[in-house]
């Protein structure tokens, strides 16, 4: 065997270096582990000859294979905002230090070729006794296959469409939205923009829709020149108001889908000397700390996430928990919003 290959000296073999050395993938390795099918005599033979030839031990096998727990759970999680991915964190990590269990966070990233194969190391090595999928996780089909084929129990958090016998906790997007575009139709507004989230991300598109709802109900036309595609991030939030201001008849209100696109639309305000909110009101959505730490302070929706992490957890922790469980919105009305023209 190439002495490259080699894991480092005094360093114990991991399941990626058998996957490496063997030439195969993580997942195939995992299979030849657990004794499963779908994997070809001869890389199972070759799997089974590194293994031995490096000293490879899968961690705690005979305690998965004999079903004992692990009192552990998974957390897997990718969102560009640290302040949500650390309200997920310390909800699922409180409920589970509660009950004496250890979380695990996995970082998620969607465009990574190894993601899937990344999920399944985490399984095979840590062996957690069910996972929490937060978005966009929640709704990858190749990670929710992979743990249906295992039955390895697991809750989505904030998934973007329902999921037969799937466990889920979540707010209604939709709702949430329609409210909030309905708040500033009731102060007069009707040229509302509206910033669109990540694409990646159904919360997204439940969000548009509920805006349009809310339009459509109170009789007030689509006009799709007011409706902008964002990041969920501060520049992209900037670029999209600067569109929206750059327009004939600019719009007396901007609706963003999260705090940082909102706090993108102040600065671009700002930068223009359009007043906020005499001239232009503002909404977020989340209740960050960021919404009242620009100026003026957001009108926004606050988002119970902390809370709906914790709730994920007691289904997880829970085997007698079942379907879906719904956590409700709040609209905090603070100075970024007034009636046009106040």
């Amino acid at each position: 065997m190439n002495s490259a290959l080699l894991p480092a000296v005094n360093q114990r073999p991991t399941i990626r270096d058998v996957s490496r050395i063997a030439g195969v993938s993580i997942k195939t390795v995992s299979r030849v582990i657990n004794d499963q099918q779908y994997v070809s005599a001869e890389k199972r033979k070759r799997v089974l000859e590194v293994m031995a030839e490096i000293g490879f031990q899968p961690s705690d096998a005979a305690r998965a294979l004999k079903g004992r727990r692990s009192h552990q759970v998974a957390l897997i999680c990718d969102n560009p905002n640290p302040w949500y991915v650390y309200e997920i964190q310390a909800g699922v990590r409180e409920r589970c230090a509660a009950a004496h269990v250890r979380m695990i966070a996995q970082p998620y990233d969607r465009s990574s070729p190894t993601l899937l194969d990344d999920i399944v190391a985490l399984i095979d090595q840590a062996h957690p006794d069910g996972l929490i999928l937060a978005p966009p996780a929640c709704d990858d089909r190749r990670v929710i296959d992979e743990l249906e084929r295992r039955s390895i129990p697991f809750v989505r958090l904030q998934p973007g469409g329902p999921l037969q016998s799937a466990r889920a906790v979540l707010m209604d997007n939709e709702r949430a939205a329609f409210d909030m575009t309905s708040y500033l139709l009731s102060l007069g507004h009707h040229r509302i923009g509206f910033i669109v989230g990540d694409r990646g991300y159904a919360a997204s598109g439940q969000r548009l829709a509920g805006h349009v709802r809310a339009l459509s109900s109170a009789g007030v036309d689509i006009d799709l020149d007011y409706v902008r595609q964002g990041q969920f991030d501060f520049d992209s939030g900037r670029a999209a108001a600067d569109a929206l201001l750059n327009l004939p008849a600019p719009p007396t209100a901007i609706v963003a889908s999260s705090d940082d696109l909102a706090a993108g639309v102040l600065a671009a305000a700002h930068r223009r000397g359009i007043a906020v909110p005499e001239r232009l009101s503002v909404t977020g959505f989340d209740d960050a700390p960021l919404a009242q730490a620009v100026w003026p302070a957001l009108t926004t929706v606050r988002q119970p996430v902390r809370a709906m992490a914790a709730a994920a957890a007691d289904q997880l922790l829970d085997p007698a928990a079942e379907g879906e469980r719904r956590l409700g919105h709040e609209i905090v009305v603070r100075e970024s919003t007034a009636p046009p023209g106040a």
